[in-house]
């Protein structure tokens, strides 16, 4: 299996630019709550607990994050119980209202991804590895942790697999 600075090496590698970051602050998050929001639909009550497919997809990626780290995984557990609260509620909500924010999150969430990748000139990380997927909220989350000045020790490892974050078109044109 590989590790946690494996993962996020592998998806920072595609992921140098600082606007590409930073759309991934916004993009990321609107996805993973669209996805809650459109796999809120349907919901069943087994034995006295509240399932939906949001549900147990948020469980297996809560079981993928605390396999490769207890405190990231805990918070990403956290995060993730979070976006299937929020896809419920939305979920409630009549048919219109729960399709188009769902719709309109994941649509929204994607464009500006693009606009990041346009940026980074690289395409996102999931075209190569599907696994991209689940490892973008984490990536997320991580980076934010780097930008606040925690997990200094994560950020040099990244680093030394993936290079530093340089904004692309100050970097010097070969001739």
């Amino acid at each position: 299996m590989k590790s946690l600075v494996d993962h996020l090496s592998q998806y920072a590698a595609y992921h140098r630019d600082p606007r590409n970051i930073a759309s991934h602050f916004i993009g990321i998050p609107l996805i993973v709550v669209a996805v809650a929001v459109l796999l809120s639909r349907p919901e069943w009550t087994v034995g006295g607990l509240w399932l939906s497919p949001a549900v147990l997809l948020a469980l297996f990626s809560a079981w993928f994050y605390l396999r490769l780290e207890l405190a990231l995984g805990v918070l990403m557990t956290v995060l993730m119980g979070l976006s299937v609260w929020a896809g419920h509620v939305l979920a409630a909500q009549s048919t219109l209202v729960w399709l188009s924010s769902g719709i309109g999150m994941f649509v929204v969430g994607w464009v500006i991804q693009f606009v990041g990748h346009y940026y980074e000139g690289r395409k996102p990380a999931f075209v190569d590895d599907v696994s991209g997927l689940i490892v973008g909220p984490l990536f997320v989350v991580a980076e934010l942790a780097f930008l606040v000045g925690l997990r200094g020790d994560l950020k040099q490892q990244i680093e030394e697999r993936s290079g530093p974050v340089t904004r692309r078109d100050l970097e010097p044109r070969k001739v």
